[in-house]
């Protein structure tokens, strides 16, 4: 017998509103309501509902929180105020890609990371086991929280009239503590889509409150729910990376296009050496966006090729509504991997001709960091 799939608090609701399903990191998940490409259009011109309930909420308290979580990741956590957060790898003592989380500074003792739903329990593992010299206490808080995103240009003008704050104070990568439509949830204005939004974090029993206001807004203002489906199309257009699928413990951030996210000034941290000694060598391939120009979708698996050589392999594609291409993500070797560079997608059908650009097919609301 397979391990038992998780269900998240909002299933019962999925059920109802007849949501096709899929199997996702040990859940069980809507992928689409009513079409992932409906979805996708309502996202990018009004505002979309999604569960994403399956992420993991992992607690470090106490005296040593900030210095603990910095010392774990590979972006400065110490620089962050009370309310603010920052994206991050996390990494193991080779360099290679244990996670990508968000680092949420609650208080100057008190840290959530929120990590991906497939690697909880392996990340809380980790988090645990390299904490003795730290005076913290560690918990993981999963099953406390419901987590609803709202995304979309419209997303801030359509929530003010439920919301106790002001949403235009906050910034980008912030949060705050309010309540929309009476719900208390913690407010952060984060999101994986490309688009300006928000991601409520709610205790379970209330989520279907929260959820059921959320639907009413987008019933009537020509958004949508959306599904596992639309939420994977949009972070691809947007250049964001999928955990498992285009970075792992095989690749470092610097490989992944995640150099930004490596503060070396800053002290010790998992996976410094390993990567400073990477950057010293230099990289043997890069992550980079690969926009079709033929007829085709890319695929992950699908090869890239150079006048008959293997130069690389894609790692996330599909087809781009916004681009009305095919576009994905890809591993080149660094000879390859210039802005620009003619290459050809070896498909199961044929090869496509196409070149290489930088990840970020598509900018749409979501503010600057």
């Amino acid at each position: 017998m397979g391990k038992e799939l998780k269900n998240s608090p909002l299933h019962n609701e999925h059920t109802r509103l007849k949501a096709k399903f899929t199997e996702f990191a040990g859940w069980y998940l809507p992928l689409e309501f009513e079409g992932t490409l409906k979805e996708h259009k309502a996202v990018r011109e009004v505002a979309g509902v999604f569960d994403v309930s399956h992420m993991g909420e992992i607690i470090i308290e106490g005296p040593d929180a900030v210095k603990y979580a910095d010392f774990l990741v590979t972006n400065d956590v110490t620089h962050l105020k009370p309310g603010q957060a920052c994206y991050t790898p996390m990494c193991n003592e080779n360099g290679g890609i244990l996670d990508d989380l968000i680092v949420y500074k609650i208080t100057t003792e008190k840290i959530m990371m929120v990590v991906n739903a497939a690697n909880t329990d392996k990340d809380y593992k980790w988090i645990t086991s390299h904490a003795s010299d730290f005076d913290v206490e560690i918990r993981d808080v999963s099953n406390d929280y419901a987590l609803i995103a709202f995304q979309g240009p419209k997303s801030e003008e359509l929530l003010q009239s439920l919301s106790s704050v002001r949403l235009s104070t906050i910034p980008y990568y912030s949060f705050t503590y309010g309540r929309i439509s009476g719900v208390p949830c913690m407010i952060s204005r984060t999101g994986y889509t490309g688009e300006d939004g928000f991601e409520f974090y709610v205790d379970p029993e209330a989520a279907v409150i929260l959820w059921r206001r959320l639907h009413d807004i987008v019933k009537t203002s020509g958004g949508a729910l959306c599904g596992l489906g639309a939420r994977d199309l949009l972070r691809l257009e947007a250049g964001y990376l999928l955990y498992g699928n285009d970075m792992d413990e095989s690749t470092t951030p610097l490989e992944a296009g995640l150099s930004w996210t490596v503060k070396f000034e800053k002290g010790t941290f998992i996976g410094k050496e390993a990567l400073l000694e990477k950057k010293k060598k230099g990289l043997e391939k890069r992550l980079r966006g690969i926009v079709v120009e033929d007829k085709g979708i890319p695929r992950p698996g699908d090869s890239i090729v150079v006048s008959n050589e293997e130069v690389g392999t894609i790692t996330s594609g599909g087809f781009s509504p916004m681009l009305g291409k095919g576009i994905a993500l890809a591993y080149l070797k660094i000879e390859y991997a210039k802005e620009g560079t003619d290459v050809g997608v070896v498909t199961k059908r044929k090869e496509l001709k196409a070149r290489v650009t930088k990840p970020s097919f598509y900018r749409g609301s979501v503010r600057s960091r």
